[in-house]
């Protein structure tokens, strides 16, 4: 069975639109493309109550994986962390290896000339306060460290920056092996046909009939448009085992779509367009 996850995008600024939520796009196409199964994004302020609600009722749903993204800086709205804490009903504690790091880092922006000062002031002792039995995450472009906590039933919640470059560094990084463990040998692999039909509701009883057929992969057409000239992609994708099996599902599904579009009189082809590969090799 696919890992449940859940991810909560922290910030008033995607609340005010002034920053687009990226993030959890991005998330979303790689623990896919891993195998496993995004129930809930969820967009919240920088409120520790809302924050912490919404990271306890994702876990009170049964998420396997709850990833928090933006809120782990040094000024005073930067909640997150603080919020996760409530929401395990743990309390913060300055992690000594995440205060190395956060010291190391500035040492280096020092040293550069990027800070005035290497001080590790309240505002940077601050990115090492992690809730209590926390791992921090080493962060190799930024100087917020991320923090992984497992629970006793298994889950683990994951805080990670909002900043995209420090969160992608520590999903690729630090954060690989904890992924490889818990995802296994799951794979996901999607396929997209171009269809040559400018209407969905002709589709529409196509597409599920096959679908019933076969309960293993879902088939999705994403439509934009009406008019003659007009063609649709159609998107398959499935869930295996391993990379094989979620091959063979789709290759039985898109033989069976291919003919009952064949004797609608529509045609279609197949795209370039695998989400797994290199994600599932590199997480």
């Amino acid at each position: 069975m696919a890992v449940a996850i859940e991810i909560v995008a922290v910030g008033n600024e995607l609340l005010l639109g002034d920053v687009q939520d990226t993030n959890s796009n991005w998330l979303c196409r790689r623990f896919t493309a891993l195998g496993g199964r995004v129930r809930r994004v969820t967009m919240v302020g920088d409120e520790v109550d809302t924050i912490s609600e919404v990271v306890r009722a994702a876990l009170d749903r049964g998420a396997q994986l709850v990833v928090t993204t933006g809120g782990l800086g040094p000024t005073d709205d930067d909640l997150t962390l603080r919020a996760v804490a409530r929401a395990l009903d743990r309390p913060l504690r300055e992690h000594p290896t995440a205060r190395a790091w956060v010291a190391a880092t500035y040492a280096e922006l020092a040293r550069r000339g990027h800070v005035a000062s290497a001080e590790v002031t309240p505002s940077r002792a601050k990115m090492a306060q992690l809730p209590a039995g926390a791992e921090p995450l080493a962060n190799g472009v930024g100087a917020a460290p991320g923090a992984l906590l497992r629970r006793d039933d298994g889950s683990i919640v994951v805080s990670l920056p909002g900043v995209p470059d420090e969160l992608m560094d520590i999903v690729r990084g630090a954060l690989r092996p904890y992924l490889t463990a818990l995802f296994g040998q799951g794979a996901y692999e999607e396929w997209r046909a171009r269809v040559d039909s400018g209407d969905e509701s002709v589709l529409a009883p196509i597409l599920s009939e096959v679908a019933s057929r076969h309960p293993d992969v879902y088939i999705k057409s994403r439509a934009k448009r009406f008019g003659l000239g007009v063609t649709f992609m159609v998107s398959l994708s499935a869930r295996g085992e391993d990379p094989a099996q979620a091959r063979a599902r789709l290759q039985a599904a898109w033989r069976a779509l291919e003919q009952a579009l064949d004797r609608a009189g529509i045609a279609a082809r197949l795209e370039e367009g695998s989400v797994g590969g290199d994600d599932r090799c590199a997480p």
